[in-house]
C-alpha cells in the first residue's frame, strides 16, 4: 500500500506583489484581524520571510499588535500620574518634570514612536539647558512610565536604556558654623529667628516648621512633637498630611540654649490658643515660601553666606553636628525623621533618654563654641 502524500503545511498569511515591483506581506493576527506589513519587501521571498519570523512569535507568544502604540504619550503620562495615587507634593514635582522638561520633546508623540536614539538626544539636549539633576529626575520618570507601558504590552521594550542617566551626582550640600547661624537668626529678625534655630538645632524641615502648633511644645521637657507637615506647593497652596517619612512622627528634644527664644516666640509672635500656628507672618496669617524666600535671600546676604546656601541646609548643619556628638545611626535617624524599611529596623529601638543625651550634646558643644568666641572680644576689650 502506497504511504499517504504528507499534508503541506497551511501558508502563513498573503503576498502580493505591488504595481511598483515591491512586494506586500498580510497575515490575519492572534485577534483575528488582518494586518500589513509596516514596510514592503524588495522581493518574495524577502516578505515570505518575514511572515515566517511573525508567525514564530505567534507561536513563542511574542507577538504584540503592532499598533498598540499609537497611543499619545501626553494623554498617557497623564493617565499615569492620576491611576497611581500619588501625594499631592510628588504631584506637584512630576508635573513640573512633565510640563518643563518631558512633554516639550515628547508630547505629541505616540508611545511607538519613542525610540532609544530620539530619548539619547532629548537627555543631551537637556542637559545643555538646565542642571544635571533635574535631567536625572525627569530622565527616570519618563523611564517609570514608558515601562508601565511596556507592562501595559504598549511597547516591546523601554527606549530608556542609557546607564547611570537616572542617576543623580549632585554636590554635597553646604553647612553653616555655629556662628553663622545665630548670625542667620538675628540678621532674620525676631519673628523668624526661631525658625532658623530651629532648622539647625532641631534639623526640622521647612514643611514640618510649617505646621509647629502650641500644642506640640513641651517646655518642661524641652521637646517638640512633630505629627503633621504642610509643605508647599509650587501654586502657593498647602497640603496638610504626615511627614515626609514614617519616622517624621517624632518627638525631637531640644538642647536647652532654645528655651529662652522658644519661651520668647510663644509670647510674642505664635497664635493663640493650643492649636495655634507657631509661625505666622505680620500679618497673622501662615507664612509663604515666596515671602519668606525674599527675607532668606536678604539676610544670606548680610551675612555673607554663599548664594546656594538653601534654608533647608541648615537641617544639614543640624545633622552634621548631632553626628559630632558621636551619637549612634539608629539615634541620628530618629531624630532627622528619616526612614526606610531597612533604616526602621536599625533604629526601632531608639528611646527618649538616647534623644535628650544628644540635645545635651548639641547644647554644650554650641556653649563651648559660642564661649570661645566671646573670650578674645573680651581679652581684646581688656587690653
Amino acid at each position: 500500500m502506497a504511504g499517504r502524500k504528507p499534508q503541506r503545511r497551511r501558508e502563513f498569511g498573503t503576498t502580493r506583489k505591488l504595481p511598483s515591483g515591491r512586494w506586500q506581506a498580510r497575515y490575519i493576527g492572534p485577534d483575528g484581524q488582518r494586518y500589513t506589513a509596516p514596510e514592503t519587501f524588495e522581493t518574495k521571498s524577502d516578505a515570505q520571510e518575514w511572515l515566517n519570523l511573525t508567525r514564530a512569535d505567534i507561536e513563542r507568544n511574542h507577538w504584540r499588535d503592532p499598533d498598540a502604540g499609537a497611543v499619545n504619550f501626553e494623554k498617557y503620562a497623564l493617565r499615569w500620574m492620576a491611576e497611581r495615587g500619588l501625594a499631592p507634593t510628588t504631584v506637584d514635582r512630576y508635573d513640573g518634570l512633565l510640563r518643563l522638561h518631558i512633554l516639550p520633546t515628547f508630547g505629541g508623540k505616540d508611545l511607538d514612536e519613542i525610540t532609544s536614539p530620539s530619548v539619547r538626544t532629548w537627555r543631551a539636549e537637556r542637559l545643555k539647558a538646565t542642571g544635571a539633576t533635574t535631567v536625572a529626575k525627569s530622565y527616570r520618570l519618563l523611564k517609570a512610565i514608558l515601562q508601565t507601558a511596556v507592562d501595559d504590552d504598549l511597547l516591546r521594550s523601554n527606549p530608556c536604556r542609557i546607564k547611570g542617566a537616572g542617576k543623580e551626582e549632585a554636590d554635597e550640600r553646604p553647612t553653616a558654623t555655629i556662628e553663622k547661624v545665630f548670625d542667620l537668626a538675628d540678621a532674620m529678625g525676631p519673628r523668624w529667628r526661631l525658625m532658623v534655630l530651629l532648622g539647625a538645632f532641631a534639623s526640622l524641615r521647612p514643611e514640618e516648621l510649617a505646621e509647629l502648633r502650641r500644642h506640640s511644645v513641651d517646655l518642661d521637657e524641652c521637646s517638640l512633637r512633630i505629627t503633621l507637615a504642610s509643605p508647599e506647593l509650587t501654586n502657593g497652596k498647602r497640603v496638610t498630611g504626615d511627614p515626609k517619612t514614617r519616622a517624621g512622627k517624632r518627638t525631637v528634644h531640644l538642647p536647652e540654649f532654645l528655651l529662652p527664644d522658644l519661651r520668647r516666640h510663644l509670647q510674642w509672635f505664635a497664635e493663640k490658643g493650643p492649636d495655634g500656628l507657631l509661625f505666622v507672618g505680620e500679618k497673622g496669617a501662615p507664612f509663604r515660601r515666596s515671602t519668606f524666600g525674599r527675607k532668606w535671600r536678604k539676610a544670606r546676604s548680610k551675612v555673607g553666606m554663599p548664594e546656594n546656601f538653601r534654608f533647608y541646609d541648615l537641617r544639614h548643619t543640624g545633622n552634621t553636628l548631632a553626628a559630632d556628638t558621636g551619637a549612634k545611626l539608629k539615634d541620628l535617624m530618629v531624630r532627622a525623621g528619616q526612614s526606610s524599611e531597612r533604616a526602621q529596623l536599625i533604629y526601632q529601638h531608639s528611646t527618649a533618654k538616647h534623644q535628650r543625651k544628644l540635645a545635651k550634646g548639641i547644647d554644650a558643644e554650641v556653649r563651648a563654641q559660642l564661649q570661645g568666641a566671646v573670650a578674645p572680644q573680651q581679652a581684646n576689650r581688656q587690653a
